[in-house]
């Protein structure tokens, strides 16, 4: 393999520069050159791509967001749109893709390798941590350190007026990040979309608490956990408890940011053990950090396999927040 592209597609995450830069430098080791696709399958349907050697990659690595650009595509969801993309590819020369996201890129990846017999290794960046095959994926640490600070900060305003926030973070399908912040944060109640959530449950704890002496609560709610996500549920516990409360949705602040020590290592690693996936004739895999240990995973499995929260670690939550 001489030549092959990488990008980035879907939502971005901290510590996906490090990875395209891990991508560059391991493959110029390899003697592979490089072509960066701008803005995802959006891009590689209209030709966006550039060249991209070890230096185009200096001082990226600390970097949010994503050098390569990122945006959806519904033009990619139809044949034609594909066709496009892959014509682009051969006309570029490329024989091998490194895909840089989270489920939505894969399943894209997963169309390539089917329909053109296109080599494609995933690295899995998303802040949700929610694809199998990786105990943690790009961007997570990063965006559960940026709520954490948030959260930190509001606990001194609930302290000061003797309120009750209710913290919304990112999460539709997947907890990890409310389950993570809210552990780290001291919550008093964690509400995440694998496991049911009671707002007259709730409700009594809150009272339980203020009967204990608490003044202050935190609630942390991923968006997805309850319909209307933190605003919903608060709702819903009125219905049963009069309780002065505010809501604050901490939003996309939680994609920003320069990514941590810990999110640069793991792109690093994964990005260059991606290229040498591809060199050595693998397709079809998504790279992934198990225990310590690269591990590969078919595309497939990591989209289609539930990744369970850890039950453990919820647990533990209620009984630190007693």
């Amino acid at each position: 393999m001489k030549r092959i592209g990488v990008f980035t597609s879907g939502g971005d995450a901290p510590g996906m520069n490090a990875a395209i830069r891990a991508v560059v430098r391991q493959a110029y080791a390899l003697g592979i050159e490089v072509i960066g696709i701008r803005r995802g399958y959006a891009g590689m349907i209209q030709g966006e791509m550039v060249p991209l050697g070890v230096r185009d990659v200096a001082n990226i690595l600390q970097r949010g967001g994503t050098v390569l650009l990122t945006a959806r595509s519904q033009e990619f969801l139809t044949e034609e749109g594909r066709a496009k993309a892959y014509a682009k590819l051969q006309a570029a020369g490329i024989e091998g893709l490194v895909a840089i996201g989270g489920d939505g890129t894969f399943r894209g990846a997963i169309r390539l390798i089917e329909e053109f017999r296109l080599p494609v290794v995933g690295v899995p960046g998303t802040i949700d941590n929610d694809l199998y095959g990786t105990d943690y994926t790009i961007g997570f640490d990063t965006a559960v350190n940026t709520a954490l600070e948030a959260i930190d900060r509001i606990r001194d305003t609930a302290a000061s007026h003797e309120r009750v926030f209710f913290i919304e973070v990112m999460g539709r399908h997947a907890g990890f990040i409310a389950l993570d912040v809210g552990l780290a944060g001291g919550a008093e109640v964690i509400a995440v979309p694998e496991a049911p959530v009671d707002p007259k449950a709730i409700a009594e704890g809150l009272l339980e608490s203020q009967r204990r002496g608490k003044t202050s609560s935190i609630v942390v709610v991923a968006e997805g956990a309850y319909p209307g996500g933190a605003a919903g549920l608060l709702a819903a516990i009125q219905e049963h408890v009069a309780v002065e409360a505010r809501v604050t949705v901490l939003g996309h602040i939680q994609r920003g940011g320069s990514p941590t020590a810990k999110d640069r290592i793991l792109a690093s690693r994964l990005g260059a053990a991606a290229v040498e996936a591809l060199a050595g004739g693998t397709s079809g895999v998504m790279v992934g950090e198990v225990a310590g240990e690269v591990e590969l995973t078919p595309l497939k499995e990591a989209v289609e396999r539930k990744k369970d929260i850890h039950r453990g670690l919820l647990a533990l939550s209620r009984v630190l927040a007693l």
